[in-house]
């Protein structure tokens, strides 16, 4: 089985030609999801009309395809869907309602993009400025009318293969459960098929043993990665009853809490995953409804700060991780952003 994060893909959106292969794979993408031919052909319209938006007010830009899976209360999959992400450093969007509306342009066209999109999508969420660029999600549902998902809390991601690999030697997952969440971040040593063996491993680890506390957890991985090259890995548990986030590191995952009032960067150990771990040490955070968890590989630049994107903090957390991509990755590194906070 290939893992969700190995089918997502971003596409360099730079000429007209380049639409025809984005609308391709996100249409099969659906189709592998179950989505009915008239459903995987509303998610090829938006993928059209994004990549059309892209190239008329961009001058380009990238979409990053990906599954999606809803979750039950108890992390029982029920049902798929895709997740469009567009990306751009154009002018941004000067009035975003009025771009919805039918017939409004600012490119001398039909002026049926934004809105088209809104009309097929279950979910869309955007962020635009003068200056920063917009970044637009348009999310669709296998057998779904609309609305959003079940789950306590929503997530975001996007994981990218370094620059000339084909695979991704990052690997992410999540498991809602009764009343928390567990998240894992894995970077596998290196790069290539090693690496990315070593985070399927270590992610396969994770969801077999998600209802131990985070410290334990990191130990089965530890010794399940023992026949792989390593790997660093981070694993938090957010309790919403309890108002806390638990969470063990080991090696070079960044991961911050993020509020209204500021930041608070988690406490990993020094070490590789599966070879040598001096220390396995568990620690506990506030957590409140508003605040927003970011885990990040290194293929990041760790100077990012939400506040200069004013009302980024609001926005899906799927746009969140898709900003911190854009503008901080480091194209010389395999690369995983994660944000993840509670539904509204």
């Amino acid at each position: 089985m290939i893992p969700d994060w190995e089918r997502q893909r971003a596409f360099e959106i730079s000429e007209a030609s380049h639409t025809a292969e984005v609308r391709r794979f996100a249409a099969q993408l659906a189709k592998g999801a179950g989505f009915s031919e008239s459903a995987a052909g509303s998610v090829a319209i938006a993928t059209t009309e994004l990549s059309t938006n892209l190239l008329k007010h961009a001058s380009g830009g990238k979409i990053v395809v990906r599954p999606l899976a809803d979750h039950s209360a108890r992390g029982v999959e029920f049902a798929r869907g895709v997740e469009l992400l567009s990306l751009d450093r154009g002018a941004g969007i000067g009035n975003f309602t009025q771009c919805l509306r039918d017939g409004y342009s600012t490119a001398g066209s039909a002026g049926t993009g934004l809105g088209a999109i809104a009309r097929l999508a279950s979910e869309l969420d955007v962020q635009t400025a003068p200056g920063k660029g917009t970044a637009v999600m348009a999310r669709f549902w296998a057998g779904k009318l609309g609305g959003a998902p079940t789950d306590q809390i929503e997530v975001g991601a996007v994981c990218m293969p370094m620059p000339g690999e084909e695979r991704c030697g990052d690997g992410w997952g999540y498991e809602p459960l009764a009343d928390r969440c567990i998240f894992v971040l894995v970077d596998g040593l290196g790069h290539g098929l090693g690496a990315a063996e070593a985070a399927e491993q270590a992610v396969a680890s994770v969801r077999e043993h998600r209802t131990k506390a985070p410290a334990v957890i990191i130990e089965y991985a530890h010794d399940a990665l023992r026949g792989t090259r390593g790997a660093a890995i981070a694993v938090a548990e957010v309790n919403f009853t309890q108002q806390v986030l638990r969470y063990c590191g080991i090696g070079n995952i960044s991961a911050t809490i993020v509020t209204g009032s500021g930041l608070r960067h988690l406490v990993s150990y020094n070490g590789i995953a599966g070879h040598a771990v001096r220390k396995i040490s568990e620690f506990t955070y506030p957590w409140t409804a508003d605040s927003l968890l970011i885990m990040h590989s290194d293929g990041l630049m760790s100077r990012w700060d939400l506040q200069a994107y004013p009302g980024l903090m609001q926005r899906h957390p799927s746009v969140i991780a898709g900003v911190l991509y854009r503008d901080f990755v480091r194209d010389r590194d395999d690369v995983t952003v994660l944000a993840a906070k509670e539904w509204r």
